[in-house]
């Protein structure tokens, strides 16, 4: 057993340790052969040797992520666990993506949501696949806006399958676009978090920003313009198909689901898989799939994330 005393300097400690010592325990969780004692600016660590060394390179990447973006959560804390130190400590798609609504500055905060920036960066057509609240539509809509700020792009087109609505949008009250804008919500919520409400008004009445429903999609040629697929799992395959080869020569697309809430008739196959199953070896497509390591809303929603997941495989495995 050997004792080492890590003395904290560059971050807070209560940063680093959380109040009560609430993000220490979290930590301790990842090192339960270890005792750790946090004394004022002072870290002490007992334990083996190998231990040590392992739970020193971690320290260091926690400290780094404090410097980065001045916050560490418990999703935070178990992406640095869980992620290979190299991976982690890579600055790809860690930068400030926009600055929104109040000076907010907008970046990637887990582990996946930075791969998704980069994969964006390097990619035309990237997939982002991963459970509710991990970042998938907002991340994607920050790299529009930074895109379409940057001049990088004419416009940003946001769009999704309206399966809830179905068939049966002649019973609310209004015009096609007050009976579908329930459904584009999540749409307009992050786009006004990243533009000002003016701003944003201009863009839409001038067609700078365009959110619309997937079948209206049908027989477009989407250029020069920052594509995005939301809710893809409640694509159809045909669908599916029609957005994908919509794609003009200078087009950035984003392809963003949740397979595990597919709102289709049982029978019918999501285009999401479909799409997943047959575009994985095109090298330049990208997939980018997300987990509850990256949930950044309330901590109860990743263990509700856990009990579904749970309550699925029981299920398959009643299945077979």
């Amino acid at each position: 057993m050997q004792e080492v005393k890590f003395e904290i300097t560059e971050v807070s400690p209560l940063d680093l340790f959380g109040v009560n010592n609430a993000k220490l325990k979290w930590i301790k969780r990842y090192f339960p052969g270890l005792k750790l004692v946090a004394r004022g600016n002072n870290l002490i660590a007992n334990g083996e040797e190998e231990l040590l060394s392992n739970f020193e390179v971690k320290l260091k990447q926690l400290i780094l992520h404090i410097k980065k973006y001045g916050d560490l959560t418990e999703s935070n804390i178990d992406n640095v666990m869980l992620e290979d130190a190299t991976e982690v400590l890579s600055g790809d798609g860690s930068e400030i993506l926009v600055h929104g609504n109040g000076g907010t500055k907008i970046k990637a905060r887990t582990f996946n949501q930075r791969k998704l920036v980069e994969a964006v960066n390097t990619r035309d057509m990237v997939f982002a696949v991963g459970p509710a609240g991990t970042g998938k539509t907002y991340t994607a809509v920050a790299c529009a806006v930074r895109a379409l700020k940057n001049k990088q792009v004419r416009r940003i087109i946001l769009t999704r399958p309206a399966v809830e609505a179905g068939e049966n949008l002649g019973f609310l009250p209004g015009d096609m676009k007050e009976k579908l804008d329930p459904y584009m919500m999540p749409l307009y919520d992050a786009l006004r978090d990243m533009i000002p409400p003016e701003k944003l008004l201009n863009f839409m009445e001038l067609g700078v920003i365009e959110i619309a429903p997937l079948a209206f999609m049908r027989g477009r040629t989407l250029d020069k313009a920052f594509v995005i697929l939301d809710e893809a799992q409640n694509a159809t395959v045909n669908q599916m198909k029609m957005f994908l080869t919509r794609m003009g020569m200078t087009a950035s697309f984003v392809i963003t689901g949740d397979v595990s809430q597919i709102d289709l008739p049982k029978k019918q196959q999501s285009g999401l898989t479909y799409a997943l199953d047959r575009l994985k070896d095109i090298e330049e497509i990208r997939v980018v799939r997300l987990n509850k390591n990256d949930v950044i809303r309330h901590r109860l929603v990743k263990k509700i994330i856990d009990a579904f997941e749970k309550e699925d495989k029981n299920e398959k495995l009643n299945d077979k």
